[in-house]
């Protein structure tokens, strides 16, 4: 279970203890268990600083604070603060991030789903594709669905999503494919051959809608599978 240690203390020096951050992170690299650190500073108090600090596990926590470079960091940063800071261990009962939701529903419903159109609820107005085996690098929703369609009816793929990472407002995501060529492609008759392969795909998100996406698969794997191009 995902562990976070959250630390609550006043001080004086918030250049300071946020060097101070630095510097116990340059100190533990290679030996720390810590996964994600964020530090916050209070907008109606300046002196109110929270650091935020996530863990695999408790277990784990329990690691990186046996470090002797976490216990001198952490005589530096009393020496900072403004009094003893306080410390709220917890255990994550649920870490839900909407923009993953949102991508892994354009998957199911837009790609394995060939439903085109339901990319209009999951897709901003000013929605944009970047995909170079599309006609051009940088088309519209419309123009998108229409192209993606082609795609949906020549080989009705079934997409497995590998893995998903998201930061910010992006969502990351590598997938394999497999599909059948049963309809017309870019001009190639269809043939018959089962067809499968590797992508990766990048997702801006706005407002718990998909803005924009770049697309990269292997449509030279592709094209030796269909036969025209020598393997």
């Amino acid at each position: 279970m995902t562990f976070v240690q959250v630390i609550d203390c006043k001080t004086s020096h918030p250049d300071e203890l946020n060097r101070l951050m630095d510097s116990w992170a340059e100190a533990t690299k290679g030996k720390r268990t810590a996964t994600h650190a964020i530090m916050g500073q209070d907008r109606a108090d300046a002196s109110h600083v929270v650091e935020i600090v996530e863990f695999p596990s408790y277990e784990e926590a329990m690691k990186n604070s046996n470090l002797p470079e976490t216990d001198r960091i952490f005589r530096e940063m009393v020496a900072l603060c403004d009094g003893m800071p306080s410390f709220t261990d917890l255990d994550v009962v649920r870490d839900e991030q909407l923009n993953k939701g949102m991508v892994a529903r354009f998957f199911e419903e837009v790609v394995n789903g060939g439903d085109t159109d339901a990319a209009d609820a999951l897709c901003t107005a000013d929605y944009r594709e970047h995909d170079p085996s599309l006609s051009s690098y940088d088309v519209g929703l419309e123009q998108a669905k229409r192209e993606n369609e082609e795609i949906f009816r020549a080989f009705g793929p079934q997409v497995t999503v590998e893995s998903m990472v998201a930061e910010g407002d992006q969502v990351c995501v590598r997938f394999s494919f497999k599909g059948k060529h049963v309809g017309e492609y870019k001009d190639i008759a269809a043939t018959n051959r089962d067809v499968a392969g590797t992508g990766h795909g990048t997702f801006r998100c706005v407002g718990g809608k998909i803005a924009e996406s770049w697309w990269n698969v292997d449509d030279m794997g592709l094209m030796q599978q269909l036969g025209v191009l020598e393997g």
